[in-house]
């Protein structure tokens, strides 16, 4: 398969995660990008932040005309995570690659185990 056809998979499955879940573009985004097409650990890290928020956006806006979305609920999370968002996109350079992968793997695991015990 062709780069490009690889990149459309791996975003068709990242915008599926993030419109099906309501997020874990990630998820997918960040193996893809990383053992699929070959793209360095950090820049995959980046390149999946930067796909994600359309993916959000395009996801988000169909809520909305759904009416599920309640704006007034979401304003301080946003606030929250555009703080985090900045915190960490300043740092991230500094953190080694080995805690990055821990972290990722952690959080998977997380959140796939309360998913689990949720049933």
């Amino acid at each position: 398969m062709k780069q490009s056809g690889k990149y459309a998979v791996t975003g068709a499955l990242a915008g599926f995660a993030n419109g099906f879940f309501g997020t874990g573009g990630g998820l997918f985004l960040v193996p893809l990008l990383t053992r699929w097409a070959h793209m360095e650990q950090r820049s995959a890290f980046a390149t999946s932040v930067a796909v994600v928020l359309p993916l959000s956006l395009a996801s988000a806006a169909i809520y909305f005309f759904k009416g599920a979305l309640d704006f007034s609920t979401c304003w301080p999370y946003l606030a929250g995570g555009f703080l985090g968002g900045l915190i960490s996109g300043s740092i991230f350079k500094k953190v080694p690659l080995g805690f990055l992968r821990r972290a990722f793997g952690a959080f998977i695991l997380y959140g796939g185990i309360r998913a689990v015990l949720a049933l």
